[in-house]
């Protein structure tokens, strides 16, 4: 793999006369070397989650489309799936098994989506643009495991590497942010208005170190 570039990036978001300025990461063209490093605010030692980001692609049924990747040396710890069916999928611990939820295609109009976990009980739900899913359990009492690292663009099949250009990401991503807990149903309905709600203690858009690797420009725009 040939790393055309790697640029250290903080996504730094302005507020100016009432609109929020972000940073927008466009993936233009199908290719197996183009992706972006997140860098996270604590190690990844998760048994509950909330990860949201606003998406948008073209892509449609025609292949698998990975979202996020979190990967350690040994394991797929989490990642977020379009299906080729178009079914939005989360698999934990490298696992065969994924939970699946049925809703709307994404599609070039920008998609806000959370995908939400508590090992506790297992529960995990999606919301796209502040509507939720059904619940469904999955993994329960698993901990994710910290020492990896989480890119967008591709699906590495082992740390750093292994990409397939036929999974990789072409769209634009944005607003990527975590917390280790699973947040309120209102909050995710703030958050999707552009409402202000408490900033990610995973991943916090405002001040995440972004790695870029390839062909992938980061713009800015408004929210």
């Amino acid at each position: 793999m040939r790393l055309s570039a790697v640029v250290l990036l903080i996504s730094t978001s302005l507020v100016l006369a009432g609109s929020v300025v972000i940073k927008t990461m466009v993936f233009p063209i199908e290719t197996s070397t183009s992706y972006v490093e997140l860098v996270p605010l604590k190690p990844l030692d998760l048994r509950a989650f909330t990860l949201c980001m606003r998406v948008a692609t073209e892509l449609k049924g025609e292949r698998e489309v990975i979202l996020l990747a979190y990967r350690t040396e040994d394991h797929d710890e989490l990642n977020v799936w379009r299906e080729l069916d178009g079914r939005l999928s989360l698999y934990l611990a490298s696992s065969g098994e994924s939970v699946l939820f049925e809703v709307p295609q994404l599609e070039a109009l920008e998609t806000h989506l959370c995908v939400t976990w508590d090992s506790s009980s297992g529960a995990a739900a999606l919301f796209m643009n502040g509507r939720k899913s059904l619940t469904k359990i999955y993994k329960k009492d698993h901990a994710i495991r910290s020492g990896g690292k989480v890119i967008i663009g591709q699906d590495p099949d082992n740390f750093l590497g292994g990409f397939d250009q036929k999974q990789c990401f072409i769209g634009e991503i944005s607003d990527v942010n975590m917390w280790d807990s699973v947040l309120s149903d209102s909050t995710i309905q703030d958050m999707y208005a552009g409402k202000r709600v408490p900033r990610g203690n995973v991943f916090d858009w405002e001040n995440t170190e972004l790695k870029i690797n390839g062909e992938v420009e980061v713009i800015t725009r408004e929210l």
